[in-house]
């Protein structure tokens, strides 16, 4: 969906298909037949940006066989969809019955990140619609925060330096310009906005930015203001922004909130779960963690025992007297129950300094709730089309807010 901002320009408005998890390319095809083109028809629209999650090796076809490029840039071009911006946070494996800390391997201090964002770049050039020339690319945040030292800190900088260079590159051949968003998420190196204008300073180069999605933002509750005047004053670009909403527990004290959380504690997704209190920011890596229900989640290939640091605590339960706020993906539409809410406050007011003023901060907004079918089974879609049904009743909350904020929607 495109929107006309009013100082001219564009804003982008898609859904990530990382809610259809499909590992090859033939999973992709499948996916804009059964869910992205029914989404389109919902929506009424002859056009559909659809933010794609490519797996390692759907990304790996991609780039090794020409003729197979071609075929998905005619198969989105048939089924009116179009790809501005992709997902490359999630390497493969994001449709496993636990993901967990996997989805953070391998990091940036390993070659085989660098050459997976490498590809998904020269993909997405080659995809992106014959008028548009710039598109975005989101990313880990770096690595999970351990372990990770000095020595990861050089290897992951170093990479980022050589992917700088690259993008260079490829805009010189292609003509596109490709932009690299570094995720903040809680538990990760780069867990908040601040964390990543200390490690982007300097700037690896013009297209590294941050890819701002609200509902870690909310979790860690950052201000959204205070976050995009700080990447304003180092300078820090935001290629992308993903439009998300946190579960949020006002009174965590109370047996009935706790017993609605644990509802939300699943086995598939980690839900990084945190709170104020007088002493900081408190947090643990899930959400059964902070109920006190289980001591941690598994970490499959990292070790067994995480230090606590930085707030992160390791053994099990999390203050109470405040409220909490849980890395939960909800449905933009649709809040959970009382006791519960989520965060869509946040979401209204980083979408207004995002693209309600003079001029957008970014172009390119991606309604990303991957946690449908980890929703309470009572709350998740049975079929297709009640999961489309869902997809398109987010987007239409999306785009009421882009209207309601002067951008006029584009055929």
């Amino acid at each position: 969906m495109r929107f006309r901002h009013p100082d001219g320009s564009t804003v982008h408005l898609s859904y990530c298909t990382n809610v259809h998890p499909a590992e090859t390319l033939d999973g992709v095809l499948a996916q804009l037949r059964d869910h992205c083109e029914p989404v389109r028809r919902r929506l009424g629209r002859d056009r559909l940006g659809i933010g794609l999650w490519l797996a390692r090796d759907a990304a790996r076809t991609l780039t090794t066989d020409a003729s197979s490029l071609r075929a998905l840039r005619a198969e989105l071009d048939r089924r009116g969809l179009e790809v501005v911006t992709l997902n490359g946070f999630p390497y493969e494996g994001f449709g496993a019955d636990e993901v967990k800390y996997r989805v953070y391997q391998p990091d940036w201090t390993r070659p085989e990140r660098l050459a997976h964002t490498t590809d998904l770049a020269r993909i997405l050039a080659a995809l992106l619609p014959e008028d548009v020339t710039e598109g975005s690319v989101s990313t880990l945040p770096l690595a999970w925060r351990t372990p990770f030292d000095a020595r990861a800190a050089a290897l992951a900088r170093a990479a980022l330096t050589t992917l700088a260079g690259r993008l260079d590159a490829l805009e010189d051949l292609t003509g596109k310009s490709i932009g690299i968003g570094l995720e903040p998420e809680p538990g990760c190196v780069v867990e908040t906005v601040a964390d990543a204008v200390t490690a982007l300073d300097p700037l690896p180069g013009p297209r590294i930015g941050v890819c701002l999605d609200t509902c870690h933002l909310a979790t860690s509750f950052e201000d959204p203001r205070t976050a995009l005047d700080a990447l304003a004053a180092g300078g820090i670009p935001v290629p992308k922004a993903q439009l998300s909403a946190a579960l949020h527990a006002e009174h965590p004290h109370l047996p009935e909130v706790r017993e609605a959380l644990a509802a939300f504690a699943e086995p598939r997704f980690l839900h990084q779960t945190r709170t104020r209190t007088a002493a900081g920011l408190r947090g643990t890596d899930d959400l059964p963690q902070a109920l006190g229900t289980a001591a941690r989640a598994a970490a499959p290939g990292l070790p067994e025992a995480l230090a606590a640091a930085g707030g992160h605590d390791a053994g099990p339960g999390l203050p109470d007297a405040t409220p909490w706020r849980a890395h939960f993906h909800v449905p933009l539409h649709a809040p959970p129950a009382p006791p519960l809410a989520s965060t869509l406050p946040v979401l209204r007011d980083a979408v207004a300094l995002l693209v309600g003023g003079a001029h957008p901060r970014t172009h390119h907004l991606e309604v990303e709730t991957y946690t449908w079918q980890a929703l309470p089974p009572d709350r998740r879609p049975r079929t297709r089309a009640r999961l489309a049904d869902g997809i398109a009743a987010e987007l239409t909350l999306a785009r009421d807010l882009l209207t309601d904020l002067g951008l006029k929607e584009l055929p």
